[in-house]
Protein backbone atom coordinates (compact mmCIF):
# COMPACT_ATOMS: atom_id res chain seq x y z
CA UNK A 1 0.00 0.00 0.00
CA UNK A 2 1.66 3.32 -1.14
CA UNK A 3 1.42 7.06 0.64
CA UNK A 4 -1.53 8.46 -0.33
CA UNK A 5 -1.61 12.09 -0.58
CA UNK A 6 0.69 15.33 1.33
CA UNK A 7 3.15 15.45 3.87
CA UNK A 8 3.21 18.11 6.21
CA UNK A 9 7.08 18.86 6.06
CA UNK A 10 7.38 18.18 2.46
CA UNK A 11 4.20 19.76 1.34
CA UNK A 12 1.12 18.57 -0.84
CA UNK A 13 3.45 18.94 -3.91
CA UNK A 14 5.37 15.97 -3.90
CA UNK A 15 2.69 13.39 -3.89
CA UNK A 16 0.63 15.27 -6.26
CA UNK A 17 2.94 13.30 -8.71
CA UNK A 18 1.37 10.18 -7.40
CA UNK A 19 -2.28 11.65 -8.17
CA UNK A 20 -1.22 12.91 -11.17
CA UNK A 21 -1.74 10.50 -13.33
CA UNK A 22 -4.83 9.15 -12.00
CA UNK A 23 -7.65 12.00 -12.14
CA UNK A 24 -9.62 12.70 -15.61
CA UNK A 25 -10.78 16.62 -15.30
CA UNK A 26 -14.06 16.36 -14.72
CA UNK A 27 -12.97 14.27 -11.87
CA UNK A 28 -14.57 16.66 -9.35
CA UNK A 29 -17.87 16.94 -11.49
CA UNK A 30 -20.92 15.61 -9.43
CA UNK A 31 -20.17 15.96 -6.39
CA UNK A 32 -22.97 16.36 -3.60
CA UNK A 33 -23.64 19.50 -0.87
CA UNK A 34 -21.84 19.51 1.96
CA UNK A 35 -25.52 19.79 3.64
CA UNK A 36 -25.59 16.32 3.03
CA UNK A 37 -22.49 15.17 5.21
CA UNK A 38 -24.56 14.13 7.86
CA UNK A 39 -26.95 12.00 6.48
CA UNK A 40 -23.45 10.44 4.66
CA UNK A 41 -22.00 9.80 8.02
CA UNK A 42 -24.91 7.88 9.36
CA UNK A 43 -24.74 5.59 6.87
CA UNK A 44 -21.14 5.14 6.71
CA UNK A 45 -21.10 4.33 10.58
CA UNK A 46 -23.59 1.76 9.86
CA UNK A 47 -21.39 0.27 6.90
CA UNK A 48 -18.66 0.02 9.53
CA UNK A 49 -20.58 -1.38 12.06
CA UNK A 50 -21.51 -4.30 9.19
CA UNK A 51 -17.79 -4.41 8.61
CA UNK A 52 -16.75 -5.34 12.13
CA UNK A 53 -16.07 -2.09 13.61
CA UNK A 54 -17.85 -2.37 17.63
CA UNK A 55 -20.35 0.40 17.71
CA UNK A 56 -18.82 2.05 20.68
CA UNK A 57 -15.66 3.01 18.42
CA UNK A 58 -17.57 4.04 15.54
CA UNK A 59 -19.47 6.36 18.16
CA UNK A 60 -16.43 7.22 19.60
CA UNK A 61 -15.13 8.19 16.91
CA UNK A 62 -17.69 9.78 14.75
CA UNK A 63 -20.28 11.21 16.86
CA UNK A 64 -20.53 14.99 15.69
CA UNK A 65 -18.10 14.83 13.43
CA UNK A 66 -17.99 17.67 10.51
CA UNK A 67 -17.50 18.66 7.43
CA UNK A 68 -13.97 20.44 6.87
CA UNK A 69 -14.15 22.64 3.58
CA UNK A 70 -10.12 23.56 4.22
CA UNK A 71 -9.37 19.85 3.65
CA UNK A 72 -10.93 19.98 0.47
CA UNK A 73 -9.25 23.62 -0.69
CA UNK A 74 -5.95 21.82 0.72
CA UNK A 75 -6.95 18.88 -2.06
CA UNK A 76 -7.92 20.78 -4.97
CA UNK A 77 -4.90 22.87 -4.30
CA UNK A 78 -1.98 20.63 -4.62
CA UNK A 79 0.77 22.24 -7.05
CA UNK A 80 3.12 20.33 -9.21
CA UNK A 81 6.42 19.90 -7.85
CA UNK A 82 8.90 20.71 -10.16
CA UNK A 83 11.89 20.64 -8.28
CA UNK A 84 15.04 19.24 -9.81
CA UNK A 85 16.73 16.82 -7.97
CA UNK A 86 19.91 18.98 -7.39
CA UNK A 87 17.46 21.51 -6.39
CA UNK A 88 15.53 19.25 -3.95
CA UNK A 89 18.30 17.16 -2.28
CA UNK A 90 20.64 20.52 -1.71
CA UNK A 91 17.82 21.75 0.50
CA UNK A 92 16.58 18.52 2.06
CA UNK A 93 19.89 17.15 2.81
CA UNK A 94 21.76 19.91 4.28
CA UNK A 95 24.46 19.56 7.07
CA UNK A 96 22.07 19.98 9.78
CA UNK A 97 19.96 17.31 8.91
CA UNK A 98 23.15 14.92 8.10
CA UNK A 99 24.44 15.99 11.76
CA UNK A 100 21.04 15.32 13.19
CA UNK A 101 21.05 12.16 11.81
CA UNK A 102 23.97 11.04 12.25
CA UNK A 103 23.80 11.55 16.14
CA UNK A 104 19.69 9.77 16.03
CA UNK A 105 21.54 6.80 14.80
CA UNK A 106 24.16 7.22 17.90
CA UNK A 107 21.13 7.31 20.20
CA UNK A 108 19.46 4.51 19.17
CA UNK A 109 21.88 2.18 17.65
CA UNK A 110 20.60 -0.56 20.29
CA UNK A 111 17.17 0.05 18.80
CA UNK A 112 18.24 0.00 15.00
CA UNK A 113 20.69 -2.99 15.02
CA UNK A 114 17.50 -4.76 16.47
CA UNK A 115 15.41 -3.53 13.56
CA UNK A 116 17.68 -4.38 10.90
CA UNK A 117 18.42 -8.12 12.68
CA UNK A 118 15.13 -8.32 12.27
CA UNK A 119 13.84 -6.67 9.40
CA UNK A 120 16.99 -6.27 7.06
CA UNK A 121 16.73 -2.97 7.12
CA UNK A 122 19.67 -0.73 7.92
CA UNK A 123 19.29 2.23 10.04
CA UNK A 124 20.80 4.89 7.49
CA UNK A 125 18.19 3.97 5.17
CA UNK A 126 15.30 4.45 8.21
CA UNK A 127 16.73 7.83 9.27
CA UNK A 128 16.86 8.86 5.63
CA UNK A 129 13.13 8.94 5.87
CA UNK A 130 12.53 9.87 8.80
CA UNK A 131 13.79 13.41 8.33
CA UNK A 132 12.40 13.39 5.52
CA UNK A 133 8.90 12.41 6.07
CA UNK A 134 8.54 14.33 9.20
CA UNK A 135 11.98 15.99 10.22
CA UNK A 136 12.13 13.21 12.86
CA UNK A 137 9.12 13.03 14.49
CA UNK A 138 8.96 17.18 14.76
CA UNK A 139 6.37 17.93 11.78
CA UNK A 140 3.61 15.61 11.82
CA UNK A 141 0.87 17.57 11.35
CA UNK A 142 -2.26 18.79 13.50
CA UNK A 143 -5.42 18.54 11.70
CA UNK A 144 -8.10 16.07 12.65
CA UNK A 145 -7.17 12.55 10.72
CA UNK A 146 -10.71 11.43 11.42
CA UNK A 147 -12.67 14.54 10.13
CA UNK A 148 -9.79 14.63 7.29
CA UNK A 149 -10.78 11.10 6.08
CA UNK A 150 -14.49 11.26 6.59
CA UNK A 151 -14.64 14.97 4.11
CA UNK A 152 -11.96 13.19 1.70
CA UNK A 153 -14.38 10.07 1.98
CA UNK A 154 -17.99 11.66 1.19
CA UNK A 155 -15.97 13.72 -1.27
CA UNK A 156 -16.55 12.90 -4.80
CA UNK A 157 -12.70 13.01 -6.34
CA UNK A 158 -11.86 9.96 -5.11
CA UNK A 159 -14.11 8.30 -1.73
CA UNK A 160 -13.67 4.47 -2.49
CA UNK A 161 -10.18 5.34 -1.83
CA UNK A 162 -10.79 7.38 1.40
CA UNK A 163 -13.47 5.31 3.03
CA UNK A 164 -11.28 2.20 3.11
CA UNK A 165 -8.50 4.46 4.76
CA UNK A 166 -11.37 5.37 7.06
CA UNK A 167 -12.18 1.92 8.10
CA UNK A 168 -8.84 1.15 8.61
CA UNK A 169 -8.39 4.19 10.81
CA UNK A 170 -11.40 2.99 13.10
CA UNK A 171 -9.50 -0.56 12.81
CA UNK A 172 -6.13 1.26 14.46
CA UNK A 173 -8.76 2.68 17.18
CA UNK A 174 -10.62 -0.69 18.07
CA UNK A 175 -7.06 -2.53 18.58
CA UNK A 176 -5.97 0.11 21.00
CA UNK A 177 -2.91 1.62 19.10
CA UNK A 178 -4.10 5.10 19.26
CA UNK A 179 -7.43 7.02 20.44
CA UNK A 180 -9.91 9.41 18.39
CA UNK A 181 -8.05 12.28 20.10
CA UNK A 182 -4.22 11.05 19.50
CA UNK A 183 -4.83 10.42 15.33
CA UNK A 184 -3.97 14.23 14.17
CA UNK A 185 -1.57 14.98 11.12
CA UNK A 186 -1.56 16.54 7.74
CA UNK A 187 -5.07 17.36 5.90
CA UNK A 188 -4.91 13.97 3.76
CA UNK A 189 -5.34 11.82 6.70
CA UNK A 190 -1.44 10.60 6.91
CA UNK A 191 -0.50 9.34 11.05
CA UNK A 192 3.14 9.34 13.04
CA UNK A 193 6.31 9.49 12.78
CA UNK A 194 6.69 8.01 8.95
CA UNK A 195 3.12 9.58 7.70
CA UNK A 196 1.82 6.09 7.47
CA UNK A 197 -1.56 6.08 5.87
CA UNK A 198 -4.36 4.47 7.98
CA UNK A 199 -4.29 1.57 5.77
CA UNK A 200 -0.41 0.92 5.97
CA UNK A 201 -0.82 1.77 9.77
CA UNK A 202 -3.56 -1.17 10.06
CA UNK A 203 -1.17 -3.74 8.17
CA UNK A 204 2.24 -2.91 9.18
CA UNK A 205 2.42 -0.96 12.43
CA UNK A 206 4.09 -3.31 14.83
CA UNK A 207 4.91 -3.15 19.03
CA UNK A 208 8.31 -2.82 19.09
CA UNK A 209 9.23 -2.20 22.62
CA UNK A 210 6.39 -4.57 24.20
CA UNK A 211 4.17 -2.43 25.77
CA UNK A 212 0.84 -3.51 24.36
CA UNK A 213 0.24 -0.71 21.19
CA UNK A 214 1.40 0.15 17.90
CA UNK A 215 1.98 4.22 18.86
CA UNK A 216 3.78 5.12 16.08
CA UNK A 217 3.61 9.22 16.80
CA UNK A 218 5.41 9.23 20.25
CA UNK A 219 6.82 5.58 20.18
CA UNK A 220 9.95 6.12 18.23
CA UNK A 221 11.25 2.36 18.15
CA UNK A 222 7.52 1.18 17.32
CA UNK A 223 8.20 4.23 14.40
CA UNK A 224 11.21 2.90 13.26
CA UNK A 225 10.86 -0.89 13.31
CA UNK A 226 7.03 0.06 11.69
CA UNK A 227 8.49 1.57 9.20
CA UNK A 228 11.75 -1.08 8.34
CA UNK A 229 8.56 -3.65 8.85
CA UNK A 230 6.61 -1.65 5.77
CA UNK A 231 9.58 -1.79 3.68
CA UNK A 232 10.55 -5.74 4.40
CA UNK A 233 7.22 -5.60 2.94
CA UNK A 234 7.83 -3.55 -0.14
CA UNK A 235 10.71 -5.91 -0.87
CA UNK A 236 13.76 -4.80 0.87
CA UNK A 237 16.30 -7.16 0.15
CA UNK A 238 18.50 -7.47 3.36
CA UNK A 239 22.84 -7.10 3.12
CA UNK A 240 22.14 -5.29 -0.89
CA UNK A 241 23.01 -1.65 -1.65
CA UNK A 242 20.08 0.60 -2.62
CA UNK A 243 22.09 3.78 -4.58
CA UNK A 244 25.74 4.19 -5.46
CA UNK A 245 26.99 7.03 -7.11
CA UNK A 246 29.09 6.39 -10.09
CA UNK A 247 31.14 8.35 -12.50
CA UNK A 248 30.22 7.46 -16.26
CA UNK A 249 32.53 8.03 -19.39
CA UNK A 250 31.69 11.13 -21.94
CA UNK A 251 30.46 8.57 -25.26
CA UNK A 252 28.55 5.16 -23.62
CA UNK A 253 24.63 3.97 -24.78
CA UNK A 254 22.70 6.85 -23.18
CA UNK A 255 19.24 4.90 -24.40
CA UNK A 256 20.07 2.24 -22.03
CA UNK A 257 20.42 4.54 -18.68
CA UNK A 258 17.12 4.90 -16.94
CA UNK A 259 15.88 3.59 -13.27
CA UNK A 260 13.49 1.29 -15.58
CA UNK A 261 16.75 -0.37 -17.24
CA UNK A 262 18.06 -3.24 -15.85
CA UNK A 263 21.30 -4.32 -16.68
CA UNK A 264 23.93 -6.75 -14.95
CA UNK A 265 26.81 -4.91 -13.51
CA UNK A 266 29.33 -5.95 -16.29
CA UNK A 267 27.16 -4.16 -18.79
CA UNK A 268 27.54 -0.35 -17.15
CA UNK A 269 31.60 -1.54 -16.31
CA UNK A 270 31.95 -2.75 -20.41
CA UNK A 271 31.50 0.93 -21.10
CA UNK A 272 33.50 2.40 -18.65
CA UNK A 273 31.16 3.51 -15.97
CA UNK A 274 33.31 3.58 -12.60
CA UNK A 275 32.82 4.31 -8.81
CA UNK A 276 33.32 7.78 -8.21
CA UNK A 277 37.24 7.17 -7.04
CA UNK A 278 38.02 5.88 -10.26
CA UNK A 279 38.02 1.62 -8.67
CA UNK A 280 35.78 -0.05 -11.46
CA UNK A 281 32.74 -1.50 -10.48
CA UNK A 282 32.68 -5.57 -10.55
CA UNK A 283 31.64 -6.91 -13.57
CA UNK A 284 29.20 -9.28 -12.40
CA UNK A 285 25.59 -10.33 -13.09
CA UNK A 286 24.08 -8.18 -9.90
CA UNK A 287 20.82 -6.06 -11.92
CA UNK A 288 21.31 -1.73 -11.85
CA UNK A 289 19.93 0.65 -13.26
CA UNK A 290 22.36 4.00 -14.60
CA UNK A 291 20.02 6.65 -12.83
CA UNK A 292 21.16 10.11 -14.41
CA UNK A 293 18.75 12.50 -12.58
CA UNK A 294 19.73 15.22 -14.17
CA UNK A 295 21.19 14.01 -17.29
CA UNK A 296 24.42 13.18 -18.74
CA UNK A 297 25.85 16.16 -17.36
CA UNK A 298 25.00 15.81 -14.08
CA UNK A 299 25.07 13.26 -11.16
CA UNK A 300 24.77 9.44 -11.73
CA UNK A 301 24.27 6.51 -9.79
CA UNK A 302 23.81 2.56 -10.02
CA UNK A 303 20.27 1.97 -9.05
CA UNK A 304 20.09 -1.40 -7.39
CA UNK A 305 16.72 -3.74 -6.49
CA UNK A 306 16.11 -1.96 -2.96
CA UNK A 307 15.95 1.14 -5.04
CA UNK A 308 12.65 0.35 -6.65
CA UNK A 309 11.14 0.05 -2.96
CA UNK A 310 11.90 3.64 -2.40
CA UNK A 311 10.07 4.05 -5.60
CA UNK A 312 7.06 1.96 -3.91
CA UNK A 313 7.18 4.04 -0.85
CA UNK A 314 6.98 7.27 -3.06
CA UNK A 315 6.62 6.92 -6.84
CA UNK A 316 8.14 10.72 -7.51
CA UNK A 317 11.69 10.00 -8.72
CA UNK A 318 12.79 13.42 -7.27
CA UNK A 319 12.05 12.16 -3.74
CA UNK A 320 12.83 8.64 -3.79
CA UNK A 321 16.33 9.72 -4.87
CA UNK A 322 16.76 12.24 -2.50
CA UNK A 323 15.79 9.80 0.31
CA UNK A 324 18.12 7.19 -1.24
CA UNK A 325 21.10 9.77 -1.43
CA UNK A 326 20.77 11.19 1.95
CA UNK A 327 20.69 7.28 3.85
CA UNK A 328 23.74 6.71 1.33
CA UNK A 329 25.23 10.01 3.20
CA UNK A 330 24.61 8.88 6.37
CA UNK A 331 26.05 5.16 5.49
CA UNK A 332 29.19 6.76 4.99
CA UNK A 333 29.07 7.88 1.27
CA UNK A 334 30.84 11.65 -0.02
CA UNK A 335 28.64 13.98 -1.10
CA UNK A 336 28.06 13.98 -4.53
CA UNK A 337 29.50 15.78 -7.70
CA UNK A 338 26.95 18.28 -8.89
CA UNK A 339 28.44 18.02 -12.37
CA UNK A 340 27.64 20.56 -15.07
CA UNK A 341 23.69 20.30 -15.83
CA UNK A 342 20.85 22.24 -17.39
CA UNK A 343 17.30 23.12 -16.31
CA UNK A 344 15.30 23.92 -17.73
CA UNK A 345 12.08 26.01 -16.25
CA UNK A 346 8.90 25.15 -15.65
CA UNK A 347 6.91 26.79 -18.72
CA UNK A 348 10.07 25.51 -21.35
CA UNK A 349 8.80 21.75 -19.71
CA UNK A 350 5.53 22.36 -20.28
CA UNK A 351 6.76 23.52 -23.81
CA UNK A 352 8.76 20.48 -24.64
CA UNK A 353 5.91 18.04 -23.38
CA UNK A 354 3.30 19.81 -25.31
CA UNK A 355 5.67 19.77 -28.53
CA UNK A 356 6.04 16.15 -27.55
CA UNK A 357 2.36 15.13 -27.64
CA UNK A 358 1.89 17.17 -31.13
CA UNK A 359 4.03 14.68 -32.83
CA UNK A 360 1.86 11.46 -31.08
CA UNK A 361 4.02 10.90 -27.88
CA UNK A 362 1.76 9.80 -24.50
CA UNK A 363 3.06 12.29 -21.92
CA UNK A 364 0.60 11.99 -19.61
CA UNK A 365 -0.72 15.23 -17.85
CA UNK A 366 1.28 18.41 -19.72
CA UNK A 367 2.36 19.54 -15.91
CA UNK A 368 6.04 20.05 -16.48
CA UNK A 369 6.84 17.11 -14.60
CA UNK A 370 8.71 14.78 -16.76
CA UNK A 371 7.63 11.16 -15.36
CA UNK A 372 8.69 7.88 -17.57
CA UNK A 373 6.43 8.49 -20.59
CA UNK A 374 7.74 12.17 -20.78
CA UNK A 375 11.71 10.56 -20.43
CA UNK A 376 10.81 7.61 -22.88
CA UNK A 377 9.49 10.48 -25.75
CA UNK A 378 12.44 12.53 -24.59
CA UNK A 379 14.80 9.50 -25.55
CA UNK A 380 12.88 8.81 -28.70
CA UNK A 381 13.28 11.95 -30.06
CA UNK A 382 16.82 12.38 -29.06
CA UNK A 383 17.62 9.24 -31.07
CA UNK A 384 15.87 10.78 -34.06
CA UNK A 385 17.62 14.19 -33.84
CA UNK A 386 21.49 11.92 -33.13
CA UNK A 387 21.29 13.70 -29.88
CA UNK A 388 22.93 11.94 -26.64
CA UNK A 389 19.57 9.98 -25.79
CA UNK A 390 19.87 10.43 -22.21
CA UNK A 391 15.77 10.93 -21.42
CA UNK A 392 16.67 14.04 -19.79
CA UNK A 393 14.78 17.43 -21.11
CA UNK A 394 17.77 20.11 -22.60
CA UNK A 395 17.97 23.53 -24.60
CA UNK A 396 18.98 21.50 -27.65
CA UNK A 397 16.02 19.13 -28.14
CA UNK A 398 14.01 21.81 -26.98
CA UNK A 399 15.09 24.06 -29.96
CA UNK A 400 15.30 20.80 -31.97
CA UNK A 401 11.40 20.17 -31.24
CA UNK A 402 10.36 24.14 -31.74
CA UNK A 403 12.18 24.27 -35.55
CA UNK A 404 10.19 20.73 -36.58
Amino acid sequence: MRKLSSLPFLHASILSLAFAALFAPNAFAACQSPAAFGSWLQSFKKEAVAQGISPNVVSEALDGLTYDPSVIAKDRGQGVFAQSFLQFSGRMVSGNRLSMGSALLKKNAATFARIQQQYGVPGPVLVGFWGLETDFGKVMGNMDTLRSLATLAFDCRRPDEFREQLLDALRVIQRGDLTPSEMRGPWAGEVGQFQFVPSVYFKYAVDFDGDGTRNLISNTPDALASAANYLDGLGWKPGQPWIEEVRVPANMPWDQADVTIKKPRAFWAQHGVTYTSGKPIPADNVPTGLHLPMGRNGPAFLTYPNFDVYLEWNKSLVYSTTAAYYASRLAGAPALSPGNAETLSLPELKELQQLLAKRGFDVGKIDGVIGASSRDAIRAMQIKFGLPADGYPNAELLDRLRGG
